[in-house]
């Protein structure tokens, strides 16, 4: 098993498909690397491709303002991360076979963080995560427990800009997967009594 930096550097070297080509940087992953909630989207955009770190462009503004209005913030409560770790060109929707090269990335992340909770943002999360033929509007804010991890799934916080009927639903996810955190942080304080 990897430490989350060798994973990393793992991730750095990577050359498993041809998004490695056009990338300026890998982007892996951020957040608390304890947390009991792991955030997992599609892809970097250009802002994450520059930067080397998750939803940090406008899609990730907005999610981290939601998230913050819940008390949420990235090094205390959450690690966040997408399935691919390149930047797909124009920013498409990533093959089947470039998000299998990283979905191994992805486990060992998953393994690492050991978290609670895993919310996947987006149709691509979806698809990889829960169910191949799932539709997020037929299934987001629903709960599946799955080997142990309370999984659900919502919308990518970039199809609110298209879509502005979309942030009350988005809204209210977050807010059951708030729930959720406080729900299992409670039974974790009281089973330590």
């Amino acid at each position: 098993m990897f430490t989350m930096d060798e994973l990393s550097r793992e991730i750095a070297g990577c050359t498993k498909c041809r998004l490695h080509l056009n990338r300026t940087n890998t982007v892996p992953g951020e957040g608390n690397p304890s947390a009991r909630v792991m955030f997992i989207g599609e892809a970097p955009g250009a802002d994450e491709d520059k930067q080397g770190r998750p939803f940090v462009g406008k899609a990730g503004q907005l999610l981290d303002k939601a998230l913050n209005a819940l008390d949420f913030n990235r090094e205390k409560n959450f690690y966040i991360c997408n399935i691919c770790k390149c930047r797909p060109e124009n920013n498409r929707t990533p093959a089947d076979d470039e998000a299998e090269a990283c979905l191994p990335f992805l486990r060992n992340q998953v393994a690492l963080v050991k978290p609670k909770i895993i919310v996947c943002l987006g149709a691509t999360s979806l698809k990889y995560i829960i169910d191949k033929q799932a539709r997020i509007t037929s299934v987001r804010g629903t709960w599946f427990e799955r080997k142990g991890y309370y999984i659900t799934a919502t919308f990518h916080p970039a199809a609110l800009f298209r879509d502005e009927s979309k942030k009350r639903l988005f809204w209210e996810d977050l807010k059951k997967v708030k729930e959720k955190y406080d729900e299992i942080i409670s039974f974790e304080q009281k089973k330590n009594l």
